[in-house]
């Protein structure tokens, strides 16, 4: 599939409570929770610098103090349930639509599973939230994004799908190893972009009746420890079932759990373009099943220039010239995306305090440690490209632990100790 196929499938198919999210009543009165606190929400780099000084100084911070703090944190009240389509999520200093389902029976004190769902061209997620709820058994939590003409492969639709489960997870306490996401057409477009990008985030990712152009393929790797589901019909005229059956060989090729399910239906008016109400069971069981892997041993990544971001433990910091693609990813072809000249690097543990990583095009990165992952009380060896680029012990920070809090918005998977290497240039 080329980018202008992309592109000509637009034109195929088509109440707000305040919720007390930060803190437990009995830490209300420690001085240092509130200042944890504070660092958390603060609005600027500049005011978090300087919470984090006084934190640095007060008497009381230590790890393991700071760290039962921050798993404290999140903290839910009664919040709105049923449907409520007329939503709206901060992106980029704009106003956009987000529809939200949330159990009648919902508790704030269970964690529920998070869908966000992508619709096609010509649909919106408020339509999308009819078509899902009366379908989707009352154990889910639903968030539809609106993302205009269905544009899901822009910048833009990226930081929608982010900032909607952000904001889903600070009002409804949601459950960071179940949360998935999903779409048809456009929808399943971004699905395997946005997942691939930031495969670390989700359980697993369901694209439905879509495809990539083949210079994204290389990205697939990124979803070695996240499952993929893909449903497609074999009569689909707008997006051809081809489209799937080459990402499934993708897929195969970078050893991507996956399931792949190709149906025979049609539809009066979209052919075999749509997703049949018979296959939602089967979706629904493969959601049950999948728990987030938050602490792989093994991972892979692979980055253009616009991501050079956190995949679990693992950031790609400094690169060679690489490809770099465009706001909106359909306007740009140039000679790096054409030949797929992307940053890859691979880090695994190999033994106890190894870690053994494999670059290419990169010239510097970072890895991140917590005691799940290292033993701190022991050296560390990093071998990069089969040279020792580190040996020695690595000291836990509460400054490192604060900031990882505060940079990936997640108090589960606590990060105390990063090393950055530089790669050298073979002789």
């Amino acid at each position: 599939m080329n980018l202008q196929m992309i592109r000509s499938s637009l034109f195929f198919v088509g109440m707000v409570f305040s919720v007390m999210f930060f803190f437990p009543n009995a830490s209300e009165s420690s001085p240092l929770a509130s200042l944890v606190r504070e660092y958390v929400q603060a609005d600027s780099a500049e005011s978090s610098q300087e919470i984090l000084r006084t934190i640095l100084k007060h008497s009381n911070a230590n790890l393991q103090t700071i760290s039962g703090v921050i798993r404290d944190i999140p903290q839910y009240s009664n919040a709105p349930v049923g449907a409520q389509p007329e939503r709206t999520v901060r992106v980029r200093g704009e106003e956009a639509s987000l529809a939200l389902y949330v159990p009648p029976s919902y508790s704030p004190d269970q964690a529920y599973p998070l869908i966000v769902c992508l619709h096609g061209a010509g649909f919106t997620g408020a339509s999308y939230l009819d078509r899902w709820v009366p379908r989707l058994e009352d154990r889910y939590i639903l968030a539809c994004p609106t993302m205009s003409m269905g544009a899901w492969w822009t910048g833009f639709a990226e930081h929608l799908v982010l900032e909607s489960s952000n904001s889903v997870s600070k009002e409804y306490h949601i459950d960071p190893d179940r949360i998935f996401l999903t779409g048809m057409s456009n929808g399943g477009i971004g699905a395997w972009i946005i997942g691939m990008h930031h495969a670390d985030l989700f359980a697993g990712i369901a694209p439905m009746a879509s495809g990539l152009d083949d210079v994204m393929f290389p990205f697939v790797e990124n979803l070695t420890n996240t499952p993929v589901y893909v449903l497609h019909g074999a009569k689909d005229q707008v997006m051809p079932v081809r489209l799937s059956r080459d990402l499934v060989q993708a897929m195969k090729r970078h050893g991507v759990p996956y399931q792949y399910r190709e149906h025979q239906l049609t539809h009066p008016h979209a052919g075999g373009h749509f997703f049949p109400r018979q296959e939602l069971p089967t979706l629904i069981s493969w959601f049950d099943e999948q728990r987030r892997t938050s602490l792989p041993q093994k991972i892979s990544i692979v980055r253009d220039g616009t991501h050079l971001t956190r995949l679990s433990w693992v950031r790609i910091d400094e690169t060679e010239e690489i490809a770099t693609f465009s706001e909106n990813l359909v306007d740009k072809r140039d000679r790096l995306i054409a030949e797929r000249i992307y940053a890859k690097l691979t880090a695994e543990v190999t033994g106890q305090n190894i870690i053994e990583v494999n670059t290419v095009r990169v010239r510097r990165y970072t890895l991140f440690f917590n005691e799940d992952l290292v033993d701190f009380s022991q050296s560390i060896i990093v071998k990069t490209n089969g040279v020792k680029s580190f040996e020695g012990i690595l000291k836990p920070s509460i400054e490192t632990l604060l900031n990882e809090v505060r940079q990936r918005s997640d108090f589960h998977n606590l990060y105390s100790a990063k090393l950055m290497i530089d790669v050298l240039a073979p002789k």
